[in-house]
């Protein structure tokens, strides 16, 4: 019997779950209002250099063939589409689209990202460019936008309505891959 009333939920409990789904949908049903726009790059980009490559693929190989002695082919294989995924995505230069962010939620390029998934944001700066980050309370748990730099203060003044500005601490991995980056060549 404790074992089945703890399987079946209360009745109050139904009651404000049909609660928090109505009011769902009644956010849904809001008439949607755009307060802020811009056009940008898809992503931060900066081309590297050839020293960079260089190195990248002098390390990639000592680690690879270490790697190929211990655990053989498949690791060595994922390794190199990984550095091949590196090596396009810091050659080719991203698309221009349009970021949005409107009275229910953040779109980009069309793509609507509800404002109840956002914890809080701040600005960085990610290869010369400036960044809006935002932390989701899901995955991937942070949403990063480039901006720019005249509509940074716009930007701000539209979010604060909605979610608190604060920036997290790095995290050790933010620290790590920091330090890492910082050892490369530019």
């Amino acid at each position: 019997m404790d074992a089945q009333a703890q399987t079946q939920p209360s009745h109050s409990t139904l009651k404000n779950t049909e609660n928090v789904n109505q009011g769902n949908k009644n956010a849904k049903n809001v008439h949607e209002k755009t307060t802020f726009s811009w056009t940008a790059p898809l992503r931060p980009f900066k081309r590297r250099s050839r020293d960079f490559w260089v190195t990248v693929i002098s390390i990639t190989s000592i680690f690879c063939f270490i790697l190929f002695l211990v655990e053989g082919i498949m690791p060595v294989i994922l390794i190199i589409s990984l550095i091949f995924l590196f090596y396009v995505l810091f050659t080719v230069e991203p698309e221009k689209i349009e970021y949005s962010i409107t009275n229910r939620g953040i779109k980009i390029a069309n793509k609507e990202t509800e404002m109840e998934k956002f914890n809080r944001f701040w600005f960085a700066q990610r290869f010369g460019h400036e960044v809006l980050v935002l932390e989701m309370f899901s995955l991937p748990g942070r949403l990063e936008l480039v901006i720019n730099p005249q509509d940074k203060d716009k930007i701000r003044k539209t979010l604060s309505i909605f979610i608190i500005e604060e920036e997290a601490t790095p995290s050790k991995l933010d620290r790590a891959t920091e330090w890492f980056a910082n050892k490369l060549p530019q």
